[in-house]
C-alpha cells in the first residue's frame, strides 16, 4: 500500500503521485465534486471549440478548479495537490474522472489504501 509522500520531500515520479492523489481524495464527496468540476471544464472547452469563443476557456478554469478547491477546503480539509504538482494534478483530475466513468476507480482506490464507504 502506498503512503503519502512526506510534505518536506517532493514526489519524483507520477507513479508515486497517483496513489498520493487518491489518498488526498479519500472522501466520496470530494471525488464527486471533482467529477462535477471535470465535467464542467470539459463542457466549457467543448463549447469554446464549437463556437470559437475562446473566452469560454476561462469558464473551464473556474468550472474545473472552483468545485475542486471547495471540496478540498470544506470537505476533505486538505491542501489541493494543484498547488505543489500542477501538471500531475491536472492529469490526475481527468484520470480519476475517466476511471470513475469506466468503473476502474474502485480498484485504484483499493490499491492506494483508500477505505471506501460507497460509490
Amino acid at each position: 500500500m502506498a503512503t503519502p509522500a512526506p510534505t518536506n520531500r517532493p514526489m519524483e515520479n507520477y507513479a508515486d503521485f497517483w496513489p498520493y492523489y487518491l489518498q488526498e481524495h479519500a472522501k466520496p464527496e470530494t471525488r464527486a465534486i471533482h467529477y462535477l468540476g471535470s465535467a464542467l471544464s470539459l463542457g466549457f472547452l467543448g463549447a469554446a471549440a464549437v463556437t470559437g469563443d475562446w473566452w469560454l476557456a476561462l469558464g473551464a478554469l473556474v468550472g474545473g478548479y472552483g468545485p475542486a478547491w471547495v471540496g478540498h477546503f470544506f470537505i476533505e480539509h486538505n491542501r489541493p495537490a494543484t498547488f505543489s504538482y500542477p501538471l500531475w494534478s491536472l492529469v490526475s483530475d481527468y484520470r480519476m474522472f475517466f476511471r470513475w466513468l469506466t468503473g476502474g476507480l474502485r480498484a485504484d482506490l483499493n490499491r492506494a489504501g483508500v477505505t471506501q464507504t460507497r460509490e
